[in-house]
């Protein structure tokens, strides 16, 4: 196997962890390979290499310890100054599939990579978003429920 597909891997598994959704289910969004070329494309592999490197070494650290994940994501990455507003990035991509361009704070103390600009990787992003399985419902304009489901009013879970 490739360090390609190792380091997908790796991104596999951070996104899990920043999503709350399993790997399963973000590969069947089929946005996977291209958010991983995303991510490398725009911060390119050297930093997307330190964020997977990372959280590589959260994840040892944590082992099974669910509470000791959580602490060392947010003290090791979410608040990492340079790591942090990709991890966020990330975030937002996998929900509304969107990567929007890195703060001018960061760009300023780490330079502007040349693609870095808020964009939608592929029109299959907005329909595969994970916002709307979260808020359940079907995006505006795709994966329609079906025929008259309009009209009956939503039927949205209670948290």
């Amino acid at each position: 196997m490739s360090g390609d597909r190792a380091e997908f891997e790796k991104f596999l598994g951070l996104s899990e962890v920043l999503t709350g959704f399993t790997k399963f289910r973000l590969q069947g969004t089929g946005q996977g390979a291209l958010y991983f070329s995303t991510l490398t494309d725009v911060v390119g592999q050297g930093t997307a290499g330190e964020l997977l490197q990372a959280w590589s070494g959260v994840a040892a650290a944590a082992g099974q310890d669910e509470g000791k994940l959580e602490r060392l994501m947010r003290s090791e990455i979410l608040s990492h100054e340079k790591l942090g507003p990709i991890a966020r990035n990330l975030i937002k991509l996998w929900f509304v599939g969107t990567w929007y361009q890195l703060p001018a704070a960061w760009r300023e103390v780490f330079g502007t990579p040349e693609r870095d600009r808020s964009f939608v990787p592929a029109a299959s992003s907005y329909v595969e978003g994970l916002l709307w399985p979260t808020i359940g419902a079907n995006p505006t304009g795709a994966k329609g429920p079906g025929y008259g489901t309009w009209a009956d009013p939503p039927n949205i879970p209670k948290v």
